[in-house]
């Protein structure tokens, strides 16, 4: 963007912003205005979830470095301002604009977030929170520091099912757990699907559509990567630049429920005990499984996890079920087994003998309910009408840091011993890079906060 185009619609979203009233950030107790000023980072794909569930609120400006991907949303709101760089939305809007929702590739979340909270925005991004560790517990300190309403966007975390899960763990349901197990299908490659893969890697260099800012759409990549179209609109995920593969999609949903329910806190080690890489190097592989190491925790034994991707174990007789169907997570106790989907929907217990005698007398409902979805329950706890949402980067930051654990042995199909105090790994110093990812110049952010 020249100087021109900078100055004409800065001036053109100051004059629109103008005309919504201003929410009083930072006050305590119920808004006198019952309407948020919402801003969002990426407008296009997943950003339309969190749009369809924030139409209450006012929209003061969307920003997104590829127009054709956000073509909906804007003929959809062509009154709202548009950006391509948030640096300087936010630059120009950050005294109109109570919430950010960040909703971008992996690789972009951290940046967006954190030049967000520092201005005292409150914030709503996707899962994986970050692309790297140092990134996760960057922003976990940075919710202290400025003292924002956070959320992640992993959706099951406010259902009732991941209630039920943890209420059932808690009432001795299934006894000690020592083991858990998951599945996911595994990354779906072709043209038209979430993980695509060029015919060598580094991909060749295209020319950039015009529609596409791809300098921004890098953000604070070190690598001079070359624009390809291999990795749009969606199959950046299965490139370990910018995504974190299978895992770092659906372990946020999947293992949501066990690491809340068992209080899991950070792994010991993480192995990857099986790779098939029929991919190339630097992509998420066809099928893998990947081992997390828990230790004790207080009373609590310690744990062995188990995340299945491609290729699926047989079931155990000790596990209580006949076949896989439709289980996707087992929390394996000492007399029975509680069981959800890809999500921590509508959990039940194996054996069946066993669900049978549960279901007829169930656990008291000890935790709170959330009315609505994870959006609602964020907007709720930003204007005072609801508590601090379960999924705040607290706990999202944690949960992410497991992830990225398990991201990194599986990119490089080897065991990882971690310090979670030194917030190092031990056994391979190298990989230690991969923890704090450099930056390039001008996309350095969060040092503040350490």
């Amino acid at each position: 963007m020249n100087r021109r185009e900078f100055l004409t619609q800065t001036s053109a979203a100051v004059a629109a912003a103008s005309i919504f009233p201003r929410f009083a950030i930072g006050s305590s107790g119920p808004s006198a205005n019952s309407k948020l000023n919402v801003a969002f980072i990426g407008a296009g794909g997943r950003a339309g979830g969190l749009i369809g569930g924030l139409t209450k609120e006012n929209f003061v400006a969307f920003c997104d470095v590829d127009d054709e991907r956000a073509s909906s949303t804007y003929k959809k709101y062509p009154d709202v301002p548009r950006f391509k760089d948030f640096r300087r939305m936010l630059d120009a809007l950050d005294k109109e604009i109570d919430a950010v929702c960040i909703a971008t590739p992996d690789h972009t979340h951290f940046v967006g977030t954190y030049a967000s909270m520092e201005r005292g925005l409150h914030v709503l991004t996707e899962k994986p929170l970050t692309h790297n560790i140092w990134q996760a517990r960057t922003l976990r300190k940075a919710a202290k520091r400025f003292k924002v309403i956070t959320q992640m966007g992993n959706q099951g975390h406010a259902t009732e099912g991941i209630r039920y899960v943890k209420e059932w763990y808690e009432s001795g349901a299934i006894g000690d757990v020592k083991e858990i197990v998951a599945l996911n299908g595994g990354p779906n490659f072709g043209p038209t699907r979430l993980f695509n893969k060029p015919t060598r890697f580094p991909p060749t260099s295209q020319a950039v559509p015009l529609h596409l800012n791809w300098d921004l759409w890098k953000g604070p990549t070190v690598e001079d990567v070359k624009y390809n179209e291999v990795y749009l609109p969606a199959s950046w995920r299965g490139f370990y630049q910018f995504g974190n593969g299978q895992l770092g999609d659906w372990v946020c949903h999947t293992l949501d429920a066990p690491f809340w329910a068992l209080n899991l806190g950070s792994p010991t080690a993480v192995d990857c005990i099986h790779k098939e890489q029929r991919t190339l190097e630097g992509i998420a592989p066809e099928s893998s499984a990947i081992r997390f190491e828990f230790p004790k925790r207080g009373k609590l034994p310690a744990v062995t996890m188990t995340w299945y991707e491609g290729d699926w174990p047989d079931v155990q007789p000790e596990w209580g079920l006949d076949e896989w169907g439709d289980t996707r997570m087992l929390m394996i106790g000492e007399s029975g087994s509680i069981a959800t989907g890809a999500r921590p929907n509508s959990p039940r217990l194996y054996p069946e003998n066993i669900w049978q005698d549960f279901r007829r007398n169930l656990p008291e409902k000890r935790i709170p309910r959330i009315k609505g979805t994870h959006i609602s329950e964020w907007v709720d706890a930003i204007k005072g009408d609801g508590p601090l949402p379960g999924s705040n980067f607290e706990y999202a930051s944690r949960l992410t840091e497991m992830t990225l654990l398990g991201v990194l042995s599986q990119r490089f199909g080897r065991r990882i011993e971690w310090d979670d105090k030194r917030m190092r790994i031990t056994n391979d110093d190298a990989l230690n890079q991969f923890a704090r990812e450099p930056v390039r110049r001008g996309w350095e952010m969060g040092d503040a906060v350490w």
